[in-house]
């Protein structure tokens, strides 16, 4: 096999993270994108020892797998939902027995696989979503919606994405006529030119309070009045809250805010979970899917179990969703997350659902780890996609608690780390995956651990 090849074959299975597996004579070859059963047609674009990549380039016959049509327009061409035409209960025996097999690969000992949890919803679960701003096709018109598959430039209108309510697709079809209509310029990445760059929207399942945060570039001035007017005078199911114009100059594809000026209302809405109500910022982290979240914190309650008089850690804690949840059962929470507003939110998210036992810490966490002068009877780990800082798992582990939770967004993070707890004593007792992540190849996992000596 050579690169630049093009062969056919049928996807006879998909491991974490969608990686699909085509067999062609002796060779393995790993094909992303596709669905098992489905017949492609792939190129090879990398060939590194015995590892061999192709880029899908047309399914050419259907999986039996594949019950359903796509609901949304954009499908498959936006690599958002790759699973839509997939029922959903074959979504979630997929994922399943990728993560047994993830977790399999990377134990040798034995351990309790709960059946995995679907979310209440499979449709519009999404409470928050990242628009961009561009053009389809090189020099064609203004577009707002997410990224074609593979493309890092072109992006595909997302009028009626089937992700999020409907509030959203209206909010967002609202903002990208009015922008077309005025031919107002999108931002560059390449040039680092122009001015409009992302649509960010929030809105809480529970209470239907919508947050609209428009990202420009200081570069062109516009009055945002009548947009605010226009987006103001929609008729939605929730109600918009709050308006806000977030000026962002820097030359990576993040959505941050350089300053941010308040258009309407307030910069910030509310949700509610398990009898909780969290006020939400632009920027703080919260669980996307806020029906599927109530299930993922009630397994996290569940594994956490009996912590009465004891001193719990809850690293990366976010907003304090779940040292909240935590700290019904815990003699005193103690939460550490490296973003400041997200502390400050959880502070006066404690403050409103009158929980006194929870501390909240902006810092990083291999930082405070030094001065925290508290002992943990027990540690809950909830890091960014990309797993524990390598530097801080030690330090946490070196204190020794008899149990551990750990959630991941990404159970490969998760998997790679426990070569690393197992070295200090710990085993996996049970796991379970959480799908929040209806319609993707994204999976949320949650593991107790236990140390062996106990």
């Amino acid at each position: 096999m050579k690169k630049g090849e093009i062969y056919e074959g049928v996807i006879e299975k998909i491991d974490f993270q969608n990686k699909g597996r085509v067999k062609i004579k002796d060779t393995t070859v790993t094909v992303k994108n596709g669905i098992p059963g489905q017949k492609v047609r792939f190129m090879i674009n990398k060939k590194r020892g015995g590892r061999v990549e192709g880029r899908l380039l047309e399914v050419l016959e259907k999986s039996e797998l594949e019950k359903r049509d796509p609901l949304c327009s954009i499908f498959p061409s936006c690599g958002g939902c790759m699973y839509q035409t997939m029922l959903y209960e074959e979504q979630l025996k997929m994922k399943e027995e990728q993560i047994k097999k993830l977790f399999d690969d990377a134990v040798d000992y034995e351990y309790t696989f709960e059946p995995i949890k679907g979310s209440p919803i499979e449709f519009a679960y999404r409470n928050k979503m990242e628009f961009s701003f561009g053009d389809e096709y090189k020099d064609g018109p203004l577009s707002l919606g997410l990224h074609k598959k593979g493309s890092t430039y072109d992006v595909l209108n997302a009028e009626d994405c089937k992700l999020v309510h409907e509030d959203m697709d209206k909010i967002l079809s609202c903002v990208l006529h009015y922008f077309r209509e005025r031919r107002v310029s999108y931002y560059h990445k390449m040039q680092h030119t122009g001015y409009l760059r992302h649509l960010l929207l929030r809105r809480g399942s529970k209470t239907g309070e919508i947050l609209v945060n428009l990202v420009t570039t200081s570069q062109e001035e516009y009055d945002l009045d009548p947009l605010k007017e226009a987006l103001l005078a929609l008729d939605l199911e929730g109600s918009i809250v709050g308006i806000l114009h977030i000026i962002n100059d820097s030359l990576s594809d993040v959505v941050k805010s350089d300053e941010t000026r308040l258009l309407y209302g307030q910069d910030y809405f509310y949700e509610e979970l398990l009898e909780l109500r969290f006020k939400i910022t632009p920027f703080s982290f919260f669980q996307p899917n806020s029906r599927g979240a109530e299930i993922l914190y009630q397994t996290v309650r569940e594994y956490i179990g009996d912590t009465k008089d004891k001193v719990v850690f809850d690293l990366y804690s976010g907003t304090g969703t779940i040292a909240q949840i935590a700290a019904a059962v815990a003699k005193q929470v103690i939460g550490v997350e490296i973003i400041p507003e997200a502390v400050e939110a959880a502070k006066e998210n404690a403050a409103m659902n009158g929980i006194t036992n929870c501390t909240f810490l902006a810092d990083d966490v291999l930082k405070a780890l030094d001065y925290i002068t508290e002992k943990p009877d027990l540690i809950i780990l909830d890091p960014p996609r990309d797993g524990v800082h390598p530097k801080a798992l030690p330090k946490i582990l070196d204190y020794g608690v008899e149990r551990i939770v750990y959630i991941s967004c990404k159970p490969s993070s998760l998997a790679r780390d426990l070569a690393m707890f197992e070295a200090k004593g710990y085993r996996m007792e049970k796991c379970v995956a959480v799908d929040q992540f209806c319609q993707t190849v994204h999976v949320e996992t949650v593991v107790g651990l236990q140390r062996k000596d106990t």
